[in-house]
């Protein structure tokens, strides 16, 4: 029997545990470590921050449907990882495995920025509590509107997020006749708006810059945030940016169960893995998602990191749990994440789709597109992900059917 243990039970972690489950043989035990007890949909964190969503609308307790599907739930932090003994040590106790796959997604360095995050003077849609915590600001600012400030950190690498609320107010301010009182500023260290991280995709530069002309949004590409004080952002360059409401996200690092294991992580407390999501010292140990240790797309005159959006994810997680069944049984052959990036970007009534592939460039296919079906595709997407979730199953057949028929897989095809 093999112990496979999942730290995470997020976009990366909870398809992961389906996965392993449906594809190995029922003698292996697959146990979900998890700070968490719910699982909710990341994506839709702009939406609760406007009042769109609430926490009820994208969540679901975890225990239930992971007992219905035979995989072990332990709720409860990770504290540090043993890889010479091969083990979790958790808040409860330790868990043995013979094979890890780390999920975690990142933890948020607010810190990098005086002044940064919730326990400071901006908001964030990193995580539900803090875009609950959001929306409690907002509706404190529409009692009295000014201006807003939305962005992004140096060092961020989640760009999308930042640009979906920047169009998400704006929308909304236009629903409710305040729009013409509230000034939008986006500031961002992206060379360009549409850089996203990932050196543009398609003609993302030339749509996004119509978008926020059209949108009356000031742009501040090319930058980096001083400090943060009650009501102004202080950038590097010497503006000064007055608010009575801003959102901003981070930059990422490793989190401290993770980046505290020796030869397992980047200097920022990445996980480091090779070409099969294996870490190259630990080969039992696989990572996935957020975690993942990825070089800049290309460097930048204000330090960016590159995105890991859904569908990349999910590729990772094919590829990981392919790999780890293929060990168990003895099978040489490995698998490849395409790394493939599908990005629905909502801007409140309409949005943006972006198609990468692969997401890093060169690319084979690289696209972005604007209309009204992008917002219902991202509706969509979101009722379509947590009915995938509830019911237990990473990609059912129909999808992979569908994707596949788009010349869109998670694993490279063999020669």
């Amino acid at each position: 029997m093999a112990r496979i243990v999942i730290i995470g039970a997020s976009i990366g972690g909870l398809p992961a545990a389906y996965e392993a489950r449906a594809m190995l043989d029922k003698k292996h035990k697959v146990t979900v470590v998890s700070n968490v007890d719910y699982f909710h949909f990341v994506p839709s964190n702009p939406w609760v921050a406007v009042g769109w969503r609430t926490r009820k609308d994208i969540s679901f307790p975890l225990g239930p449907v992971l007992q219905k599907k035979g995989i072990e739930f332990l709720y409860a932090a990770a504290e540090r990882i043993e890889p010479e003994q091969n083990r979790v040590i958790t808040a409860k106790g330790q868990v043995p495995y013979d094979y890890l796959i780390i999920a975690t997604g990142p933890k948020l360095n607010f810190s990098a920025v005086p002044g940064l995050g919730p326990s400071g003077y901006t908001q964030s849609v990193c995580t539900v509590d803090h875009a609950e915590q959001a929306w409690g600001a907002y509706q404190s600012f529409l009692k009295d509107p000014g201006p807003i400030v939305v962005g992004a950190a140096q060092g961020a690498s989640c760009f999308g997020p930042a640009y979906e609320m920047a169009f998400i107010l704006d929308a909304d301010l236009r629903k409710k006749k305040l729009r013409r009182k509230v000034p939008i500023y986006f500031v961002t260290p992206e060379p360009y708006i549409g850089h996203m991280g990932l050196a543009g995709v398609g003609k993302s530069r030339r749509l996004m810059e119509d978008e926020f002309a059209e949108h009356s949004i000031k742009a501040i590409p090319n930058v980096a945030i001083k400090e943060v004080q009650p009501g102004k952002v202080f950038l590097e360059d010497g503006q000064e940016i007055p608010f009575r409401y801003s959102m901003f996200i981070p930059p990422f690092t490793g989190v401290d169960a993770v980046a505290g294991t020796p030869g397992l992580c980047n200097p920022k407390g990445f996980v480091n893995i090779d070409a099969y999501q294996a870490n190259p010292k630990y080969k039992n140990i696989y990572a996935v998602g957020v975690c993942v240790a990825i070089p800049p797309v290309e460097q930048t005159p204000i330090p960016t990191g590159a995105p890991k959006t859904g569908y990349m994810i999910e590729s990772m997680v094919s590829a990981a749990v392919h790999n780890i069944k293929a060990d168990i049984e003895n099978n040489p052959k490995r698998e490849t994440a395409t790394w493939n990036a599908i990005c629905l970007a909502d801007m409140g009534d309409t949005g943006m789709a972006f198609v990468a592939l692969p997401q890093m460039a060169p690319r084979n296919v690289t696209w972005a597109k604007k209309g009204k079906w992008v917002h219902l595709a991202k509706v969509a997407l979101e009722k379509y992900f947590l009915h995938k979730m509830k019911k237990g199953v990473s990609e059912p057949y129909y999808e992979k059917a569908i994707l596949k028929a788009l010349g869109i897989t998670k694993l490279e095809q063999q020669a």
